[in-house]
């Protein structure tokens, strides 16, 4: 149960008792110094009070425990150079990037970016009959935690990529919002395929896929120019 929902609250003046999800709405500001002193601050009844205490004492402690940890996976992502690249992509943090380069293993034994997102079970699954094919929900095969990953760490991307955006919210009013997520987390696990395959960071795979979308233009042109050039 999230901790919103764990505290009863008293509000002063109302003479009721409403749930945090429903009194006091703040999200993850809650937990920020501003939102916490205001939740200390509210009165409660005594055992509803400890209860406060307990469960913001458990917060404590869990904080804690995950700061150490995060300070440990920084130190092991320096250590390893392909997470160092990964993680020069936007909105992709040491966590994302360290679970990628483990559960991929090595690049070499993909073929492209559809197996990539094949394996980490991004893609549709296809139930065809005949001459109709019909493509289902995703396979949700390979790691959950992976994928869980890569489509938070994709919604960070979307909203610091201009880009991103603008592909995502299209793809949201077309197919809904859980479709469109599930296409950005599968871009930018092809996306990250790339920039380890080729070896190459984020502003160099950026150059790089400018200049190949400017010769397969340049290659498109010199085509319609052979093909119809001899017409009158």
């Amino acid at each position: 149960m999230p901790a919103t929902q764990l505290i009863v609250l008293w509000e002063p003046g109302n003479s009721r008792f409403l749930p945090l999800n429903e009194g006091l709405r703040r999200k993850k500001a809650l937990w920020r110094p501003a939102g916490r002193q205001e939740l200390e601050s509210i009165v409660l009844a005594p055992w509803a009070s400890r209860r406060r205490r307990d469960l913001l004492d458990l917060l404590d402690q869990l904080t804690l425990k995950i700061q150490e940890l995060t300070q440990a996976l920084e130190v092991e992502v320096e250590k390893r150079p392909v997470t160092r690249l990964l993680r020069t992509h936007p909105g992709v943090g040491p966590l994302t990037a360290v679970a990628f380069e483990l559960v991929i293993g090595t690049p070499e034994r993909f073929y492209c970016g559809k197996q990539i997102a094949s394996y980490v079970g991004l893609v549709p699954e296809e139930k065809s009959s005949g001459d109709r094919r019909r493509l289902g929900h995703i396979s949700k095969q390979g790691n959950v935690l992976l994928r869980f990953l890569l489509v938070e760490a994709a919604q960070v991307t979307v909203r610091s990529q201009p880009q991103w955006r603008s592909k995502f919210f299209h793809l949201a009013m077309r197919r809904g919002r859980k479709i469109a997520k599930v296409a950005m987390a599968r871009k930018l696990a092809v996306h990250l395929y790339w920039m380890w395959r080729q070896g190459l960071d984020y502003t160099q795979s950026k150059k790089f896929e400018a200049a190949a979308l400017g010769l397969t233009a340049r290659v498109h042109t010199l085509i319609s120019e052979k093909k119809f050039g001899g017409r009158k």
